[in-house]
């Protein structure tokens, strides 16, 4: 954790909170690869923008699956049976996926950092990749 001192144990947040950590995390991984890739505020913008949202943040969950743990597949499993309300133009599914993205992150982000950053990692890696290979 960067900013609390005090020890949050996210067993014991509602998946709706965990979400809501989740998206800050997301937006601020983004935003902080976007200051590697841009030259200006718009840009930056841009940049996350395209990288936070439901479809982005489905996708990045999809590439992930294979190699969660057995509990993080678990948690995932309660987060996509989460009721989700604005769903408008992505449709129920892929918003309940974004929404289970943003859960994991929160939960890792709370409970163990160094397993966020290689979860982030692969994902880094995976988007180096030539033609997705």
């Amino acid at each position: 954790m960067l900013f609390i001192d005090s020890k949050i144990d996210p067993d014991k947040l509602s998946l709706r909170l965990l979400a809501g950590l989740g998206d800050a995390v997301n937006s601020l991984i983004e935003r902080e690869r976007a200051i590697i890739h841009t030259h200006s505020a718009k840009q930056m913008h841009n940049w996350t923008k395209e990288r936070v949202n439901a479809k982005a943040q489905a996708g990045n969950l999809e590439r992930l699956r294979q190699f969660l743990t057995e509990k993080e597949r678990n948690l995932i499993r309660r987060a996509t049976n989460l009721q989700t309300a604005n769903y408008g133009k992505t449709g129920q599914l892929l918003a309940r996926q974004a929404t289970a993205y943003e859960i994991l992150l929160g939960y890792l982000y709370l409970s163990n950092t160094a397993r966020l950053q290689e979860l982030i990692g692969l994902l880094d890696r995976q988007a180096q990749r030539p033609n997705g290979m």
